[in-house]
């Protein structure tokens, strides 16, 4: 895994999300109260693109069918055992990366 850039800071207010491509893939980028996380781009319900939704009291909302998770866990508020894939985010000199399995190193 590598982590790599996918927005700057500024692009992601809080309680936003923010959809990032990245070698042919989506990703959610939450900012929910200031807390940064990295989910899979699409609801496991139907596809829907997460990325372009909302973040409403804590929970990351599809926009397709308004299936809800939780911003820190990525765990879907009616069935505890669907469960968004997380990857580990980082901030450096006001960017944020993503460590993704198979990426190199560098900017999206």
């Amino acid at each position: 895994m590598a982590f790599v850039k996918v927005a700057a800071l500024g692009d992601i207010p809080t309680d936003s999300v923010f959809e990032a491509a990245v070698g042919g893939n989506v990703y959610a980028i939450c900012n929910s109260g200031g807390e940064l996380r990295a989910f899979q781009g699409e609801c496991p319900h139907a596809g829907g693109p997460l990325g372009e939704g909302t973040i409403e009291n804590g929970r990351l909302v599809c926009p397709w069918h308004a299936w809800e998770y939780d911003c820190l866990t990525g765990v879907n508020d009616f069935d505890q055992d669907v469960k968004l894939e997380s990857f580990p985010v980082k901030t450096q000199d006001g960017e944020i990366y993503i460590d993704i399995p198979g990426a190199s190193a560098g900017t999206a």
